[in-house]
Order: structure tokens, then C-alpha cells, then sequence
């Protein structure tokens, strides 16, 4: 079995593994880069969706490099990661009752849609390549909001971040604020 984790470009966008329910596949999903536009998703023919994401892809990656990664198991795109200073992300301002660090990176997704590749340590994987490369780019620390109550969801599980050595700055009955020091 060949595992590799690349970052995400224009080229590989497209590889984001889908989930099933347009519009909310991450190929697709626009919830922290367009939330205006996210409103209204289900309304919106899938090629605009992808060109959103693009846009947003194309002008992060100017000003701060690759916002993502994906998994491939032999070739074949298994699992997506995307994170970005919360300034690239406005609804990260929009939607929780505190805010990221502004020292910090935000993680928004790592998700392995598949259930036949979750639980195999890909994520995992994901993640420390993620947290190697926030590190690579000299910030002090990663957050997330994770899920208390379903481990199905792009954000990630909570127990799985907790395990992974992140801490709670913020408590919150379902999506609480966490913390990892790089």
C-alpha cells in the first residue's frame, strides 16, 4: 500500500475526495472561505462552487502558501486537510462563540470521507503533516473547533484531537475550541 500526503494546489483540487452529499462535499463546501455564498450552496450549480473554492485556493496560496493537504492510498485520494490563518476564513468569526488565536493556525477540515480508510491512522497522518508544516512556517500553535457529539463530520472528532495532544481553550457543549502548542 502506497501512502502519500501532498499539499493542495490548483491542479490536485479537484482530487478532493467527495463525500456524497452535494453541496456540502469538500470539493465543493465554501463554509469558511464564502459564508454569504455558503448560505445559499444548495442553490448554487456545482462548477460555481468549485470555481468559489478556486478563487479562495488561487489568492490564499499568493499570500501564504498550499492551505491544504490530501491523502492518496495507491494513487487514489482518500483525505482532505485545509487550514489558513481565521482572517482567511471569515466564518470562523461568524459562528463560534470565541475565536482562534491570532497566533495561531486554524485547521478547519481533516476528513477521511471513506469509512474503509478511517480508524487505519490516516488521519493521523494527516494531521501530523499538517502540524509539520505550520510548524515549517514558524507559527506558534493550531487550532481547531472539533465535534463532541459525531466523529462524522469534516471537522474532525474531538476525542481524536484530544488524543493527538490538543488542549481546551474554549468549552463548548458540541464544538469546543482546541489548542496545540508547536
Amino acid at each position: 500500500m502506497e501512502i502519500k500526503i501532498v499539499d493542495l494546489t490548483e491542479e490536485n483540487l479537484k482530487d478532493i475526495p467527495e463525500i456524497g452529499n452535494f453541496p456540502y462535499s469538500c470539493k465543493y463546501c465554501i463554509y469558511w472561505e464564502e459564508p454569504e455564498e455558503f448560505l445559499v450552496a444548495n442553490k448554487i450549480p456545482k462548477e460555481k462552487l468549485y470555481q468559489l473554492k478556486l478563487n479562495w485556493l488561487k489568492s490564499i496560496s499568493k499570500s501564504f502558501g498550499s492551505p491544504g493537504k490530501i491523502l492518496y492510498v495507491d494513487d487514489a485520494p482518500v483525505g482532505f486537510s485545509q487550514f489558513a490563518p481565521p482572517k482567511k476564513l471569515p466564518n470562523v468569526y461568524k459562528v463560534f462563540s470565541t475565536l482562534p488565536g491570532k497566533d495561531a493556525i486554524y485547521l478547519s477540515c481533516l476528513y477521511i470521507p471513506n469509512r474503509k480508510f478511517q480508524g487505519r491512522k490516516f488521519g493521523q497522518m494527516m494531521l501530523e503533516s499538517v502540524i509539520e508544516e505550520v510548524r515549517r512556517r514558524k507559527f506558534k500553535a493550531i487550532e481547531t473547533f472539533a465535534r463532541k457529539n459525531s466523529s462524522d463530520n469534516p471537522s474532525g472528532p474531538y476525542e481524536f484531537y484530544v488524543k493527538n495532544g490538543f488542549k481546551v481553550v474554549f468549552d463548548d457543549f458540541e464544538f469546543p475550541l482546541l489548542r496545540k502548542e508547536l
